[in-house]
């Protein structure tokens, strides 16, 4: 089954709304920012917004 557009540009503004605002919290609260941290929180923050996505989905599906 094919998603329409718009429902892939949902998808796309959810996932990086949740992975700018877990990268953001990653920054604060860390107490000195490198490139090796950066990165590390970049990935962090990618794993969880892929995870807050998939649970508010299946929580909407109920």
């Amino acid at each position: 089954m094919r998603m329409p557009d718009k429902g892939r540009a949902v998808v796309a503004v959810e996932t990086l709304g949740w992975w700018a605002g877990l990268t953001l919290l990653w920054v604060v609260l860390i107490s000195s920012v490198d490139v090796l941290e950066a990165g590390v929180g970049a990935g962090a923050a990618a794993v969880g917004a892929w995870a807050a996505r998939a649970a508010r989905r299946a929580a909407a599906e109920r």
